[in-house]
């Protein structure tokens, strides 16, 4: 990636193109596991997970072990993310990423690319969870920001703290949709989709609503109970490739768990 924005992520001033064909989704299967003493909370029942209740499976290696102390006692919560990828969209998105090193930028890397948008992600979330829309020119999509300051403006503070991703509370992050688009003016755009899992400690509604991935986790010793729920959003970051343009990403689509409906 060729720019850094102010958050340490990179950015591009392109508006969101229109009309162009979506490729399948090419998000792999993960699953979320729970290691130590955990209770899972859900509408009408409990569940108490022991130690052992980790699958040996290959996990990824996105993982943040969490902690609470009582006295002497240290008890810990490991949430792991287990990557099991479909072998035809995995063998597909290698090529296409293939193809953007080969005809687009020599130097892209799906690793330091995703570690830019997980920057740009968590200042971006931040931004918008202060309703802080004029900074967030140059980052996000012009059409975009509006639509975005529309919804905001309406949100409970409890949904605005939610929208929030500390960059210690994300448990994991991948790629998913790729795509490369040609308009009729012969310009050249790449576009990447980039799915995050992070938890919040806002207080949200104990309906779970539609859409949604959330786990609602107490870790801890009784009586100092320390609930989060686990939140997905997704980013698409755009770039055109055209030549002289501006090597910059910008951000075109944002979801938030149903938080931004």
């Amino acid at each position: 990636m060729d720019e850094k924005t102010s958050g340490g992520a990179e950015k591009m001033a392109l508006p969101m193109l229109r009309g162009c064909s979506r490729f399948p989704s090419a998000f792999s299967h993960s699953r979320l596991l729970l290691k130590e003493r955990v209770i899972l909370n859900h509408p009408g029942r409990s569940t108490r997970l022991p130690p052992s209740s980790l699958a040996a499976v290959g996990a990824g290696p996105a993982a943040r072990a969490y902690s609470s102390e009582r006295g002497k006692e240290k008890q810990n919560l490991k949430v792991v993310m287990v990557d099991i990828p479909n072998p035809f969209l995995w063998f597909r998105s290698k090529i296409y990423y293939f193809l953007i090193r080969a005809y687009f930028d020599k130097d892209f890397n799906i690793q330091d690319f995703t570690e830019g948008a997980k920057q740009a992600f968590t200042h971006v979330s931040s931004l918008l969870s202060q309703c802080q829309f004029e900074a967030l020119e140059g980052l996000v999509a012009k059409d975009l920001i509006g639509k975005l300051e529309e919804k905001c403006k309406v949100l409970p503070l409890n949904y605005k703290k939610a929208l929030s991703a500390d960059p210690d509370e994300i448990v994991y992050t991948t790629p998913g949709d790729v795509g490369i688009y040609y308009d009729d003016n012969g310009r050249k755009f790449v576009s990447i989709l980039m799915r995050y899992w992070y938890l919040t400690s806002a207080h949200l509604p104990d309906d779970p609503m539609e859409g949604t991935h959330i786990f609602q986790m107490t870790t801890g010793g009784e009586g100092e109970a320390e609930t989060k729920r686990l939140l997905t959003a997704n980013y698409e970051f755009q770039r055109e490739f055209t030549k002289g343009v501006a090597p910059d990403w910008t951000i075109t689509r944002i979801e938030h768990s149903k938080l931004l409906d």
